[in-house]
């Protein structure tokens, strides 16, 4: 496989948040006179890779979308705040596999988030320095597809890969007719890939 460009997924690809995030949903949730009164790390994992309204439906079914949107908005919000003051758990070798990466690669990253997630992980763990480029339904308002596709065009990329953990990640990355690179150790299960990496390190071997 030879590529010019790597476009990483977030959660679940380059870091694991569901323990801040689980933490810090929680505590808004609280605050609401709500039958649920916190969220765990397994009411996390069917919304793996999911859009924000998606997000919502899971965690929230019985409430008006407008109220599910209007906690979701503090959950998000609290979110970003925490995880850009103490991060959150990064996979093994993470800074070490891009330094290598950036010496040859373009670095993005393409995830399913809010607004100012992705700095929030820029930001706590200083990595903004490895990444050319960044999209998210939270700017765009588009699906990862498309955001794929504006990260291609708008760089323009010849030859990219899409690192990804989810079933989602693969449906996008094909549409956006971008090669795939199952990242087995994240959350999701894939049966449809171009290349599979058992750690993020392992990357090194599959993309030379």
């Amino acid at each position: 496989m030879k590529f010019d460009s790597i476009i990483f997924d977030l959660d679940g690809t380059l870091w694991d948040s569901t323990a801040e995030v689980a933490k810090t949903w929680s505590a808004v949730i609280s605050k609401y006179n709500l039958s649920k009164k916190e969220i765990t790390i397994e009411d996390l994992k069917p919304c793996m890779g999911k859009l924000l309204k998606e997000i919502a439906e899971i965690l929230l079914p019985n409430l008006d979308e407008e109220i599910q949107m209007k906690i979701m908005d503090e959950c998000y919000k609290y979110e970003n705040e925490y995880l850009s003051k103490h991060g959150a758990t990064l996979y093994d070798n993470l800074e070490e596999t891009l330094k290598v990466l950036y010496k040859d690669y373009k670095l993005f990253i393409v995830s399913n988030c809010q607004d100012g997630y992705i700095e929030s992980f820029f930001n706590a763990h200083g990595l903004d320095k490895y990444f050319v480029d960044y999209e998210c339904p939270g700017r765009t308002g588009l699906p990862k597809a498309e955001n794929i596709k504006l990260i291609v065009e708008r760089n323009n990329l010849k030859n990219p890969v899409y690192v990804g953990d989810t079933q989602g990640d693969a449906n996008s990355a094909k549409l956006a007719n971008v090669p795939f690179i199952y990242a087995e150790y994240g959350f999701g299960e894939v049966t449809d890939f171009e290349g599979k990496i058992e750690s993020l390190e392992n990357i090194l071997n599959i993309i030379k």
